[in-house]
């Protein structure tokens, strides 16, 4: 299931019109229901952004179950207003086959290598979906999960909430509407990584007693546990993590995403500090090549992270606002978006002047979370970063960048040349474990076919 330029446009064209409709078949389940019945939410992973994530679910239904390899957060979380009733697991597992049916949709907020097979099996449940940012920990299981969502008809939602921001939808529409003339080079930039990265593994320690360490791997291969993972530097470790690119692109390069369909490059190529194959590097910079949606040829997109900047001439004489951003250059004029979400930019012209802002029709959102739960309960067809069209498309884009530093360990990579309809590189075989990993245990059963 690859998405084509057309069916991008096709599908992503609630950034310029509100066009989605409630789902008629759900719209009237849900109207058959009880006015006091509430959707039934389980979630799995409540540590961190687990614990927004919960509460946006328990805004909105009936909490039954939640999840976690931490017994103190799980402890904790039982006493939050709202989760009193819930009941209890270490192993999503065990709570999807123990209450499945009593369990309308999950939320999943654990590190990156669990994403896949607890979404993979929910969904198959006929459970609705919302994943946390990456949607995946590889480029294989973010198009297996779109297949899976397809075939399973459920309602499903990334957490990269800046996508229901006014200012991230207005801006994708102007850039959709070829404002700023033939679009010439793009470059993404974060403040990422904030937490160890690209050094040995820190030495191993004796398991807490309130920690399930042999949950918390998963899918992931056997290791020592070692203080250096839970609850927040696994990002940094390619077993578990997707390093900085993973952990901030869903956001920075979520609106040029949006607006100019960076879906499927062509090529991509990384220049990093070097790296280890076991750590990711402590910083990159990575080219990428896509179809340019404005004019025929291709158009550059740049990545950079761990101090990498672009240059601050692409401004025209403005300064940079802060060390996270995108900056799109066009032919007649410039959009610079600074800080992390994509809500906050200005148009620039060849001087460095902000210029106005032209009129474009977008949908407004009713909040995140608030997608979701409504495509739940048939009031719209489906959440903009939905798995199908726009959420899997997305972090098949960003993990290539991953799969580039990957073939960089020595600090320089060549140009990798990607074949989007077949998940494979022609000219990099090398890079196929990078594509699809193997599982531990019988976590990979439940992507199969």
């Amino acid at each position: 299931m690859m998405n084509t330029r057309r069916d991008f446009l096709k599908t992503s064209a609630a950034i310029g019109a509100a066009v989605y409709v409630g789902n008629q078949a759900a719209a009237d389940d849900a109207a058959s229901k009880s006015p006091n019945q509430k959707v039934s939410y389980a979630c799995i992973g409540v540590g961190g952004k687990g614990s927004s994530d919960s509460a946006d679910a328990a805004k909105h239904g009936q909490i039954v179950a939640i999840c976690d390899i931490d017994d103190r957060t799980l402890e904790k979380t039982a006493t939050r207003p709202g989760f009193e009733d819930a009941a209890k697991f270490n192993d999503f597992r065990e709570m999807l086959e123990k209450l499945g049916d009593k369990i309308d949709a999950v939320t999943v907020s654990t590190p990156d290598h669990t994403h896949a097979p607890a979404a993979a099996m929910a969904m198959k449940m006929g459970k609705a979906c919302f994943t946390q940012k990456p949607l995946t920990h590889t480029v294989w299981e973010a198009r297996r999960l779109q297949e899976i969502a397809a075939k399973a008809g459920v309602p499903t939602q990334m957490g990269n909430q800046g996508t229901s921001t006014d200012g991230l939808r207005r801006a994708a529409a102007i850039l959709k509407s070829g404002h700023l003339g033939k679009i010439k080079e793009a470059h993404i930039f974060t403040n990422r990584p904030v937490w160890p990265q690209g050094g040995p593994r820190p030495e191993a320690a004796e398991v807490p007693p309130h920690i399930h360490w042999d949950l918390w791997l998963s899918a992931a291969p056997e290791r020592p546990f070692a203080p250096g993972y839970h609850p927040f530097a696994w990002r940094g470790w390619w077993d578990f993590g997707t390093g900085a690119l993973g952990d901030m692109a869903c956001h920075t390069f979520n609106m040029p995403f949006a607006g100019l369909h960076l879906a499927n490059p062509k090529t991509i190529q990384a220049t990093c500090s070097g790296h280890n194959k076991d750590s990711y590097p402590q910083s990159s910079k990575i080219a990428f090549e896509f179809d340019n949606p404005t004019a025929d040829g291709l158009m550059p997109v740049w990545w950079y992270d761990g101090g990498n900047m672009p240059e601050e001439s692409l401004l025209n004489g403005m300064k940079f606002k802060h060390k996270s951003g995108s900056i799109i250059v066009g032919e007649d004029l410039t959009l610079y978006s600074w800080a992390d979400y994509g809500d906050n930019w200005v148009i620039l012209d060849k001087e460095g002047k902000e210029t106005p802002v032209p009129e474009v029709e977008f949908e407004k959102s009713p909040g995140h979370f608030t997608e979701f739960h409504q495509a739940i309960t048939g009031e719209r067809k489906e959440a903009m970063s939905n798995f199908g069209n726009y959420a899997g498309p997305l972090t098949e884009t960003i993990l290539l960048g991953n799969l580039a530093v990957f073939a960089a360990a020595s600090g320089e990579g060549k140009k990798i040349e990607w074949d989007a309809e077949k998940l494979m590189s022609p000219n990099a075989p090398e890079v196929a474990s990078i594509v699809k990993k193997e599982y531990r245990g019988n976590y990979g059963t439940y992507l199969d076919a």
